[in-house]
């Protein structure tokens, strides 16, 4: 079987959030002596293709609306993945160092239709067609309903929804940038007055997911006016867990961290790499050590943090250490506190890929208190290293991680984004981290976990099975 993965985003050439780790994942996994897993995806300026050698293996003109645009696909000429990716190369759209921006319509029906037409010059058709949120939200309409792809009428599209708060929205003035169709059928682009990518996924594709299974049914009541949409069209719709690539996620051989361990030198191992952290940023060894590492954005009820670590700070004995960036407001008010809890909190507004690994490695809880999670992988690299997750109730973060008060429990579970139930959560881990006998053995349950891409990626076969 042969599965193409369609998509803006795939790690480690570019990547703005959790898109970027499942396509760069997802078909490491799908590889095996029956499948072959691809990905087709832009061509953009940036650090990676600097750094790498490209190999030209298709070349051809674009057609959008009026305009003839030249167009290029390009392979690495070493192989540095465990997978092959193939990218889109149009210099007058593509070719940039940010990924998304205001001219996105233009730029990703380019990329969708450059894509298409590339496909079109095989031998051998691919057997899945699997897309990735709204920037590649068009492919099923087309291959449903655009002349120019007929051939491919018979060869079943999924979509995979990441985060659906973001649709493409465009207005039907441009509409005649899609390749032509039968105009009968215009209403499966619109929703809501607007020409919408996302829903005309949905309503296109032989098949929808998502990236757990409770966000899927939360996205039929609150999916930023797609809830009706997705309702309906519930029969095709379905959640798959992302997995982590648990090669790159493992204490044992991770070269990030300051002291590598497994399950049975856990606690040697995870306390040089919080020693690390405590000596770096001079918070007290002794005392438990509370993380998070994210965007400082709304979404991840990060907003609330300067009052909930002052609270938390104030009434308990422990550490504090914030990895992250976003909201400048809050980023200020963040640093500000540094001056007031010396030695007990501390924060590194950015991000460092060396330091987030250390921090799952040395921190005893991570704090993920989102008002929106899709999926969350944060919590599954805390599991893998022994750190318990702190979590609100929701998404992917309901999916995996149970209260410690549940039989066979072993996380810190809340289920609303307010100053006092995130505080209480806190509280908890410090109760549950005095007793020391009951944190050691949960620390070694969690290690035990297993949410690699070997289970999600059987699943997805599995889908694929079921629709070819």
């Amino acid at each position: 079987m042969t599965i193409i993965h369609i998509s803006a985003e795939c790690y480690p050439v570019a990547k703005v959030g959790g898109l970027a780790d499942v396509v760069g994942a997802l078909p490491k996994y799908q590889k095996s002596s029956e499948d072959n897993s691809q990905v087709i995806m832009p061509f953009y300026d940036n650090k990676f293709t600097k750094e790498n050698a490209f190999t030209t293996v298709y070349s051809n003109n674009v057609t959008l609306g009026n305009n003839l645009i030249g167009f290029n696909v390009l392979t690495l000429t070493e192989k540095p993945l465990d997978f092959d990716v193939f990218f889109i190369d149009i210099p007058d759209l593509l070719f940039r160092e940010y990924v998304y921006s205001s001219d996105d319509t233009e730029r990703f029906l380019a990329f969708q239709i450059a894509a298409l037409d590339w496909l079109l010059t095989w031998d051998n058709y691919p057997d899945i067609i699997h897309c990735h949120d709204h920037h590649t939200g068009l492919i099923p309409f087309m291959l449903q309903e655009s002349y120019k792809y007929e051939a491919f009428r018979k060869i079943p599209n999924i979509v995979t929804i990441h985060n659906a708060q973001y649709q493409g929205w465009f207005s039907h003035l441009k509409v005649g940038l899609i390749p032509p169709f039968n105009f009968d059928h215009v209403g499966l682009l619109d929703w809501g007055g607007t020409i919408n990518p996302l829903a005309s996924a949905i309503k296109c594709a032989w098949h929808v997911t998502t990236v757990s299974p409770s966000y899927m049914e939360e996205l039929k009541l609150a999916a930023n006016g797609l809830e009706s949409l997705l309702s309906a069209e519930s029969d095709k719709c379905s959640g798959i867990l992302n997995g982590i690539d648990t090669d790159v996620w493992n204490p044992e051989t991770d070269y990030y961290i300051e002291a590598n361990y497994n399950i049975k030198t856990v606690k040697a191992g995870a306390e040089a790499n919080k020693k690390f952290l405590c000596d770096t940023f001079n918070l007290d060894f002794e005392k438990p050590l509370f993380a998070f590492i994210g965007r400082l954005v709304g979404e991840k009820g990060s907003d609330l943090f300067p009052e909930v670590f002052k609270e938390a700070l104030d009434n308990n004995n422990l550490n504090i250490l914030l990895l992250g960036s976003g909201n400048d407001f809050v980023e200020q008010q963040l640093e500000t506190l540094k001056k007031d809890y010396i030695g007990t909190y501390n924060a590194f507004i950015g991000y460092d890929e060396k330091l987030s690994h250390i921090i799952y490695a040395g921190a005893d809880f991570l704090l993920m208190p989102s008002r929106v999670e899709p999926c969350g992988l944060n919590q599954m690299y805390a599991l893998r290293y022994g750190t318990i997750p702190i979590v609100r109730s929701i998404g992917g973060l309901k999916d995996t991680v149970t209260d410690i008060s549940e039989e066979n429990g072993f996380g810190i579970c809340h289920n609303n984004v307010t100053i006092s139930e995130i505080t209480n959560a806190i509280n908890r881990g410090v109760t549950l981290y005095k007793n020391q006998k009951k944190y050691k053995k949960t620390r070694n349950t969690i290690m035990e976990i297993d949410h690699s891409w070997h289970v999600s990626a059987a699943e997805y076969k599995n889908l694929y099975k079921s629709i070819n």
